[in-house]
């Protein structure tokens, strides 16, 4: 097992790759509107079987955060 003594011998962390500029709004209480760096806009909230499973009762039903993951993934 490693601990913090061990990050000193490897040295610093080398620079991140990319870092994500995005701004994400409470537009309602269960949806949110994630505003990307080159302006598109995205949604996200609950909808299916989410809704009934946790008790929830959405103005309107939007696509889940882990939906966009899956679609980003796989396309």
């Amino acid at each position: 097992m490693s601990g913090p003594e061990d990050a000193d011998a490897r040295g610093p962390d080398p620079a991140p790759l990319y870092v994500s500029r995005v701004r994400v709004e409470r537009v309602a209480p269960l949806v949110r509107r994630a505003r990307l760096p080159l302006g598109a806009t995205a949604e996200l909230g609950v909808h299916g079987p989410i809704v009934p499973f946790f008790g929830l009762s959405p103005a309107r039903e939007v696509p889940l955060p882990v939906d966009y993951i899956v679609a980003a993934t796989g396309g």
